[in-house]
């Protein structure tokens, strides 16, 4: 990769970062698929300023054949697109190559989630899990909090211990690109919330006795960062999830997340509210929850009406037209 590519790749990592509060995992994303497409610029003796759109596309061939995941090659076409138009906006260059350039889009999967039963197996879960009582707490007020808020699992660990105090109705959570959401409790997380609260200052008052600092988070650790690290709560949700009697490979935090979604549109919630609490920026993201329903709805009723089966085909079709 080219000095000319480095300096192209980290000015606009920085602005993304501080125009659009970008996170750092969408960072890094950004420069790996970034610095790939460097690379293979480079070994073919190109650069990104020199490229053209013939370039473009000969690198998304080159990823097909690859075989990389559509996912993979929609997304790394994506971050291509954003820094040329970056580009072009700072007067790097006096044109835009890949602006017209199609990707190869996306499979369209259903996300996977849960029913009711599934959640309330996995919260008992949590309440029996743990190698002390005070881990048992904490584990059911970051699965109780999890459902009952939607929230993303970065937003769930990186929780400031002062949005808890007070035993609060809502929580402030900040989101995506720094936008801020208020999304409300119900009684069991409250509940579990007023338990967490309790056992941390007890822990908290033992460490500061000893000289430690008080952490300034809910869910505090001795990761870098000073909270419980998304991975260590990946793990943690998949000994929930074998503990309750659920297949582990379909239970992640983001499964409670769509749980949470399709929960409330079962219930009779619009999809406004719905996209207000989740924090997406656009409702086309949180339409895909209707298909979640309408696919549950369809095989509940493969599953057990008796019309599907045919049980009942042949009474039907002798009851006249009055009976019917």
């Amino acid at each position: 990769m080219s000095t000319g590519d480095h300096v192209w790749i980290s000015t606009f990592l920085d602005a993304q970062a501080a125009d659009y509060g970008a996170s750092k995992n969408t960072l890094l994303a950004y420069g790996r698929d970034l610095k790939d497409f460097a690379s293979w610029l480079s070994s073919r003796g190109g650069t990104m300023a020199g490229a053209g759109r013939a370039d473009i596309e000969a690198y998304v061939a080159h990823c097909a054949a690859e075989g990389l995941a559509k996912s993979t090659r929609a997304r790394r076409l994506s971050a291509i697109k954003q820094i040329y138009r970056f580009a072009y906006s700072e007067e790097w260059r006096s044109d835009n190559p890949a602006l017209r350039i199609k990707g190869p889009g996306r499979d369209k999967r259903l996300p996977k989630t849960l029913d009711v039963t599934e959640v309330d197996r996995l919260l008992d879960a949590a309440r029996s899990h743990g190698r002390s009582g005070s881990e048992r707490i904490r584990n059911t007020c970051l699965l109780e909090l999890l459902y009952a808020t939607g929230m993303r699992v970065s937003e769930l660990v990186s929780l400031p211990v002062s949005a808890a105090r007070g035993d609060p109705r809502m929580l402030l959570i900040r989101g995506k690109g720094g936008r801020e959401r208020m999304v409300p409790l119900s009684p069991p997380a409250r509940a579990a919330l007023t338990a967490w609260l309790a056992e941390l200052d007890l822990r908290q008052e033992a460490e500061a006795a000893a000289g430690k600092p008080r952490s300034r988070f809910l869910f505090p650790s001795r990761s870098r960062e000073g909270y419980l690290t998304r991975h260590r709560f990946y793990l943690l949700i998949k000994d929930l999830a074998i503990l309750a009697g659920l297949p582990p490979e379909i239970v992640t935090p983001h499964t409670l997340r769509h749980a949470f979604a399709t929960h409330l549109l079962a219930n009779g919630a619009d999809l406004r509210s719905i996209q207000t609490l989740l924090g997406h920026a656009d409702v086309a993201t949180t339409e895909i929850y209707t298909h979640v329903l309408e696919e549950r709805l369809r095989n509940l009723v493969l599953d057990h009406h008796p019309l599907a089966a045919g049980t009942l085909g042949n009474d039907r079709k002798a009851a006249s037209p009055e009976d019917r």
